[in-house]
């Protein structure tokens, strides 16, 4: 079931008034509807793969009692090996088995050995890497002994399958998510209205930046050979906003509707296209992904306690299993391992740590030489992005080449003017509100109420005009 669908509008005004109205004055009830609301969420798309969800919801539910009752070391860590094996084994076979099967095939037929084994037609469940990495966090934090396990089944159930979360994330750690499936929750006028405001600009971003600017980087991008370097430039910047509308659309999206329900879910995204480094860029872009590796595989393996050599070693290692998460192809891989050269030079110098506050805090412009680190930032980020959606490395090489040839200087083939009029008010508005959380939390709330109300409105009534088809989150393919 899709955000952007009649679906979903149908589904979500339903559950929220069986939420307040019918089962609000018991919290158990108020979780097994969640539970059941989420299961018929996610089953929406296809029954069959909720025998996956409610096994890793009983497995790491088991694991986590099964911790709290043993002091023993090893046998401890047996148990937290078990949940390790099942949740990345269940993600390695529907994910990466062809990966890794044609890859070897590759890697024989270059000794000159011929095989011929049986490809399976894996479908990929969606949200797999998301609501695994969700679980495992449970488990390890368990075994680290940072939280108790729950004895309310019903409880956990909800926290993993949480539906406005499930399929894109944000990727939630239970120190978070999961207490506040045991406190009693009371309806918010102001926090439900936020999390409305919230919902539309995720919309916003979603419906009417992201599908605009993916008609037009499809386009370009499935037909490279044809255009001008100057199109080609174009197709890589409108590929940046459709990935920034989509993903950090969703995260809102899911934000909001958790708020709607009681619930607060962490910021996921923050403005990562105002960053002024690459560093910058990771602690704003996908944060529940970046500090789920920092927490639980670039600490352990050493962090920055070491010299430079343990540093640029960890930092490549993060780079690379991201990438990987995102997908069984070597281009994420190498858009892995892009963002890792990026870094190189930064930990050299030890300037990974030099922009940790907002860009121009407090005033209207930026200076000149943050306004020319942004852009420079974002140049980089868009080059990485072009592996990101290319289908191979050889195309994203091809597809960069032909940039920087003398057609860089041709009038863009493609010029949609009215793309670029909807950029510009998507990143006024952006920067106007990159003060909270989301551009709209505090946005106009100092403004006289008819000029707010004018540009919900307005914000609306785009998403109802481009809302004419309902086109897949590019994330639910992770």
């Amino acid at each position: 079931m899709l955000f952007n669908s009649v679906d979903f509008a149908i589904f979500l005004p339903i559950v929220f008034l069986l939420y307040w109205f019918v089962v609000s004055k018991n919290l158990k009830r108020q979780n097994l509807l969640i539970v059941l609301a989420s299961y018929l969420f996610y089953g929406w798309w296809d029954w069959r793969f909720l025998s996956l969800i409610i096994f890793s919801t009983l497995v790491d539910y088991t694991i986590g009692i099964q911790l709290s009752k043993q002091d023993k070391k090893h046998k401890r860590r047996l148990l937290l090996w078990i949940s390790i094996l099942v949740n990345l084994g269940f993600l390695g076979f529907f994910k990466y088995y062809n990966f890794f099967l044609d890859n070897f095939i590759t890697a024989f037929s270059f000794f000159g050995n011929e095989i011929q084994p049986n490809t399976l037609n894996i479908i990929l469940p969606v949200g797999i890497s998301f609501y695994t990495f969700q679980t495992l966090s449970y488990t390890i934090d368990i075994y680290r002994k940072k939280l108790a396990p729950t004895k309310d089944l019903v409880a956990f159930s909800a926290f993993v399958s949480f539906f406005p979360q499930l399929v894109a994330g944000p990727i939630e750690r239970a120190t978070n998510l999961l207490p506040q499936f045991g406190k009693k929750r009371i309806f918010a006028y102001h926090q439900a209205l936020d999390g409305l405001r919230q919902i539309v600009w995720g919309l916003f971003k979603k419906v009417v930046i992201a599908d605009n600017c993916a008609d037009y980087a499809n386009i370009i991008f499935n037909n490279s050979n044809e255009y001008s370097g100057s199109t080609l430039v174009l197709g890589a910047v409108f590929f940046a906003f459709q990935i920034y509308g989509d993903f950090s659309g969703y995260s809102d999206i899911a934000i909001g509707t958790s708020r709607l329900f009681g619930f607060n879910l962490r910021q996921n995204f923050a403005f990562p296209y105002f960053s002024r480094d690459i560093a910058e860029f990771w602690r704003r872009w996908h944060i529940s992904l970046s500090t789920w590796f920092r927490d639980y595989l670039y600490i352990p393996l050493g962090g920055s306690r070491g010299g430079n050599w343990m540093k640029l070693r960890n930092t490549f290692v993060i780079f690379l299993v991201s990438g990987f998460w995102h997908g069984a192809n070597w281009t994420f891989i190498a858009w892995g391992a892009i963002h890792a050269l990026y870094f190189l030079p930064l930990i050299l110098f030890n300037k990974n740590r030099r922009n940790m506050d907002i860009v121009a805090k407090g005033k209207i412009w930026p200076s000149i030489s943050n306004l020319f680190s942004i852009a420079l930032t974002f140049g980089m980020t868009t080059l990485a992005w072009v592996f990101f959606r290319a289908k191979t490395i050889e195309e994203a090489f091809a597809y960069i080449s032909d940039i920087f040839t003398l057609a860089l200087f041709d009038f863009p083939t493609i010029h949609p003017a009215y793309l670029f009029i909807l950029l510009i008010i998507f990143m006024a508005i952006e920067w106007m509100g990159r003060e909270g959380k989301y551009a709209l939390e505090n946005l106009g709330l100092s403004w006289k109420k008819p000029v707010r109300l004018a540009m919900y409105y307005a914000l609306v009534l785009m998403i109802l005009w481009y809302s004419g088809k309902e086109q897949q989150f590019i994330y639910f393919q992770f």
